[in-house]
């Protein structure tokens, strides 16, 4: 038999007040279930924890030295149910997620304000990575939810929201091209690239954009990171094609940021978990703002 906490409080009750109709008042329970409690709760423990006559009602050298390991636990116990119940109303908890580099350098600082403005006591943790990385740590459960690039054809994922990042070239405002108001596919078929990595949910819809219009492109250079390809294209090494919604686009003010006249520059995003996995409900609370601003206004 295991001990329960409606045995634990009748106990410590009794221990305080000195007097079972004390205890079963103080409890809003007959004085037969009272007994029936203790009676059980010494079962469990396999002794006698009051001596009790018609006139008082006194520990037992066992029932002190168990009040105070019994009022601890009480304690804990009763701090575990409010944590859960916090957990499970949404009060409280951890957002777990994976994301493109650009957007945990763009909205998710300011949207992570705004949930902690809500829910005061939300955790997070963030994992930020290109679109095949953040896809495995969901695959695999180490987050819960995923902002990636790309299309998504792998039945592991449930997708929660799909949108679009339009991408841009990055040039000189020396450049010749700069004093153009947009770009076309053909105009940057021309120019030596500077590119994101192969693997790259950006480097994906470069690379198809190029060739399925039959162009076969001088790169210049490819760098892991964003602000390296945006430091190579300052350095004169050639133009970068990225996000929109980067902030590496705008940190050199001798850079110019031009629109591309193609409907092929267009990454698809995605908000994505793991199919059939249920989302913690300060999770639920951030996706639900997240959408709110990926969605067009």
């Amino acid at each position: 038999m295991d001990l329960n906490l409606r045995d634990i409080r009748a106990f410590i009750a009794v221990a305080q007040t000195g007097s079972f109709t004390r205890a079963a008042t103080r409890l809003h329970l007959s004085q037969p279930a009272l007994t029936v409690q203790i009676r059980r709760l010494e079962e469990t423990v396999g002794v006698r924890l009051f001596d009790r006559n018609s006139r008082n009602v006194a520990l037992t050298p066992t029932g002190r030295d168990l009040l105070p390991l019994l009022q601890k636990s009480l304690l804990d116990m009763e701090q575990v149910l409010v944590d859960a119940r916090s957990l499970g109303d949404g009060s409280t908890g951890t957002v777990r997620i994976a994301c493109l580099p650009t957007f945990a350098a763009s909205v998710l600082p300011e949207l992570i304000q705004e949930v902690k403005a809500v829910v005061p006591r939300a955790g997070f943790h963030v994992r930020d990575a290109v679109a095949g990385m953040v896809n495995t740590l969901v695959r695999n459960e180490e987050v819960d939810i995923g902002l990636t690039g790309g299309d998504l054809t792998d039945p592991v994922f449930e997708v929660l929201h799909a949108g679009g990042d339009r991408l841009v070239a990055v040039l000189p405002q020396q450049h010749p091209l700069a004093r153009r108001r947009r770009l076309t596919l053909a105009d940057l078929a021309k120019e030596p690239l500077v590119l994101t990595s192969p693997g790259t949910s950006v480097r994906a819809v470069v690379d198809s954009a190029l060739a399925n219009a039959g162009h076969t492109p001088e790169i210049a250079c490819e760098a892991t990171y964003m602000m390296t390809a945006v430091a190579m294209v300052r350095a004169g090494l050639g133009v970068t094609i990225l996000p929109a919604s980067a902030r590496e686009v705008r940190a050199e003010p001798d850079l110019r940021v031009k629109a591309i006249d193609d409907p092929a520059f267009l990454r698809p995003i995605a908000l994505i978990k793991k199919r059939g996995r249920t989302l913690p409900p300060v999770a639920d609370t951030f996706v639900s703002m997240l959408i709110e601003r990926l969605s067009p206004t």
